[in-house]
């Protein structure tokens, strides 16, 4: 039982799932407070909605590695370590945020635009009071999208000396260890999926009270 590689690699199993943690809980925290306003201003702003859109896909298409590479030389958010780990995920994390606080806010029925109107609601308070609330399930499966992508990707981390449970897989395929490759990737799955059922679980009190 000693030999079990949760068990045996337990203390730095910890310490990585903490810094994992940390990497993806601030770059979910920057990208929900960058994408979900420019998620409301396409919706407003029909005319950028293109490149606002067509930047986020672009920047979702490049491969984790090579992003992670490319900002190394970077000034202030480059370099080696957590920082640029957390601007690379939150870049990843854009695009699902954006559509579906882009398509959630449109998805509201007109209809109840119009009744918003008729009572004298101004642009911002139609916004803040009827869109954003009818819109709020959406936008939180677009987070929970991100947020399971963004802890998928944070294992690559590793490469750039930021830590994380990328850490134990990077050691594992060096030495061709399936432990250590384990004891990186059973946690960071189970990480995603309590993460997912936990958003989910919310987003699905969102509805019934919808």
């Amino acid at each position: 039982m000693k030999d079990f590689f949760l068990i045996k690699y337990a203390p730095e199993i910890l310490q990585h799932t903490l810094e994992h943690l940390f990497m993806v809980g601030i770059a979910i925290g920057i990208a929900i407070l960058i994408g979900i306003p420019l998620g409301i201003l396409i919706t407003r702003q029909t005319q950028l909605r293109q490149p606002i859109l067509g930047i986020a896909n672009i920047l979702q298409t490049i491969p984790s590695l090579a992003l992670f590479g490319l900002l190394i030389p970077v000034p202030i958010i480059g370099g080696i370590g957590v920082v640029p780990a957390i601007v690379a995920l939150t870049l990843y994390s854009l695009l699902p945020i954006i559509r579906n606080t882009y398509t959630g806010i449109i998805g509201v029925d007109p209809a109840i635009r119009e009744a918003g109107k008729g009572m004298g609601m101004t642009d911002k308070e139609l916004l803040l009071q009827v869109e954003i609330p009818l819109a709020m399930g959406v936008i939180l499966a677009g987070v929970r999208v991100a947020t399971v992508i963004a802890i998928g990707i944070a294992t690559i981390a590793a490469a750039i000396g930021a830590g994380g449970l990328g850490v134990f897989i990077f050691r594992g395929i060096a030495v061709v260890n399936n432990q250590l490759i384990l004891a990186g990737a059973v946690p960071a799955a189970l990480i995603a999926l309590i993460a997912d059922l936990a958003i989910g679980w919310i987003e699905g009190k969102l509805k019934v009270k919808g």
